[in-house]
């Protein structure tokens, strides 16, 4: 029973390795990169920077540009109420708000109260 969960773990380890190391690099997000100009390698000849040539993200650029990523995620979606509709204006707190149509009108639930002597002979 232990060699078939070796095999399994063994297996899945191999699977997202290889998912990582075939993932598609066009798929990512672009970003300004790092600004190393055009430095290369002088053994290889190959460019020493991630994204060659690109500048860096700098300032109100880079700021906006950090705010607009999750602008979709994060903006307010409320649906409308259709019972909302009919209110013509909201006087505050506590305060039932003046509605078009039918004025509804709630009545205490206590209309008179009974007085208790502190001190019964």
């Amino acid at each position: 029973m232990s060699i078939f969960f070796s095999l399994l773990t063994f297996l899945a380890t191999v699977l997202i390795s290889a998912s990582f190391a075939l993932a598609n690099p066009a798929t990512l997000p672009k970003h300004p990169g790092y600004p190393m100009g055009k430095a290369v390698d002088p053994v290889k000849g190959k460019s020493l920077a991630n994204d060659p040539g690109q500048s860096n993200a700098i300032g109100d650029k880079a700021l906006s540009k950090a705010a607009a990523v999750d602008a979709g995620h994060v903006k307010q979606n409320l649906s409308i109420n259709e019972r909302d509709k009919r209110i013509l204006e909201k006087p505050g707190a506590g305060v039932l708000p003046k509605v078009e149509g039918p004025n509804i009108v709630i009545a205490p639930p206590v209309k008179e109260a009974t007085k208790v002597n502190a001190a019964p002979k």
